[in-house]
């Protein structure tokens, strides 16, 4: 995605990617009339939905702030975006240098427990979405499958190794995205009903735990002020409500938007607004408020060069996203990242984020396994097999406390 529209302090770019019930049950009934019918019947109706392996106790659930399994006991997320579904490529990036099974195996084998995978309209809907850049000497049993057929094979090879898995509809399509959650050739209409195709699919597929409804919205998009157009807090209620009503077992991610009453933050970050005006889900237990937050090394904010830096910052994330856990809703933060062999002030920003995070128990999820992520260093070296271990430990908050500062 391309930021070329946000002010100069909010750029930032990565490769090649770009209300009650009866009014939930009312969205899924016109979504049968939609595209998501259609989704289903071009890429695999005849075919059962997928399931996994995994245990009863795979879905998840919030109590007090807190994510639970369905014994009750705390589950703390931490995991990584695998991004490509969402390029023209239309499969995940690094499979033309090694299997899939492999790369999902190494994700859980190294400590992680959940995968975020980014996905286009344009994978659902377009039947031109080939597969590009899979070596299948390497992943012969991709080969044929595109689409939603692709994205079974990944989801339930993730639930084998005990990876849960949460959807993000990422964009449109593979061009820049725009402000909102809907484009002109991309109504909400489609993304609601895209949204109710995948709910029934993955339906009993425990693998499956969470709906990412709609990347970093951002510019024009508004948080409680009613506006049908622009507000995104409805949107994301009345299309959560249509997923649950489809399938009650995901858990409902809600990220942010960049301004609330003159307020500026990152894309998808700024949740200020939710305190006053929250998201009301028919499930309220499966409400996730999911912010995403940078580091200087994407765009010197002034909270990075306070006096204070970087004993500011707790301050500066309570505010924005953290204290909704607090307030009794889960929150996970869906993308960050950075360099562990960065800056020292892109170090501090890390380190303190990593702990921040730790004390107060949040989830995250970090962007990106992939070896050609622009944002941060990827988790993956530049030849998709060598772990940058010194990135990984940091995510894994095994640097921890943040190291001091020096001029």
């Amino acid at each position: 995605m391309t930021r070329d529209s946000a002010p100069a302090s909010f750029r930032r770019t990565r490769p090649s990617r770009i209300p009650p019930m009866l009014i939930a049950v009312a969205l899924v009934a016109a979504a049968a009339g939609c595209s998501g019918v259609n989704v289903a019947a071009r890429w695999g109706s005849s075919h059962p939905p997928p399931r996994s392996s995994r245990a009863p106790d795979a879905y998840l659930r919030g109590v007090g702030g807190r994510l639970v399994d369905f014994a009750g006991r705390r589950v703390r997320l931490v995991g990584v975006s695998w991004f490509g579904f969402e390029t023209p490529t239309c499969a995940p990036h690094g499979l033309s240098a090694r299997n899939w099974r492999s790369m999902l195996l190494q994700m859980r084998r190294v400590g992680f427990n959940v995968v975020r995978l980014p996905f286009s309209t344009r994978l659902l809907d377009d039947p031109m979405c080939v597969p590009r850049g899979i070596d299948y000497a390497l992943n012969p049993d991709l080969a044929g499958l595109q689409g939603l057929a692709l994205l079974d094979a990944i989801v339930n090879g993730a639930g084998k190794v005990g990876l849960r898995v949460i959807l993000d509809r990422h964009a449109p399509d593979q061009q820049q995205a725009g402000d909102l959650w809907y484009t002109e050739a991309v109504p909400q209409s489609q993304w609601i009903s895209d949204w109710v195709m995948l709910a029934r699919h993955y339906l009993g597929n425990q693998a499956v735990v969470g709906a990412d409804l709609s990347n970093e919205p951002h510019g024009a998009a508004t948080w409680g002020d009613g506006n049908a157009a622009t507000d995104w807090r409805l949107a994301a209620q009345q299309a959560g409500n249509a997923v649950l009503a489809a399938n009650p077992n995901l858990l409902i991610l809600v990220e942010g938007i960049q301004y609330y009453h003159g307020d500026q933050y990152w894309w998808g970050g700024q949740l200020l607004g939710a305190a006053t005006y929250p998201v009301r889900l028919s499930h309220p237990d499966k409400l996730v408020y999911s912010p995403h937050d940078y580091g200087p090394s994407l765009s010197p904010q002034a909270w990075f060069r306070a006096p204070d830096f970087p004993q500011n910052l707790p301050g500066v994330w309570d505010r924005h996203w953290g204290d909704l856990v607090r307030l009794g809703t889960p929150v996970l933060v869906g993308e960050y990242g950075g360099s562990a062999r960065s800056d020292v002030t892109e170090d501090g920003w890390q380190r303190s984020l990593i702990a921040y995070l730790a004390a107060r128990g949040i989830g995250s999820i970090y962007w990106s396994w992939n070896a050609d992520s622009s944002d941060s260093d990827g988790i993956l070296e530049a030849d998709w097999q060598t772990i940058n271990q010194r990135e990984l430990d940091l995510v894994l908050g095994r640097q921890l406390p943040a190291a001091p500062l020096s001029t």
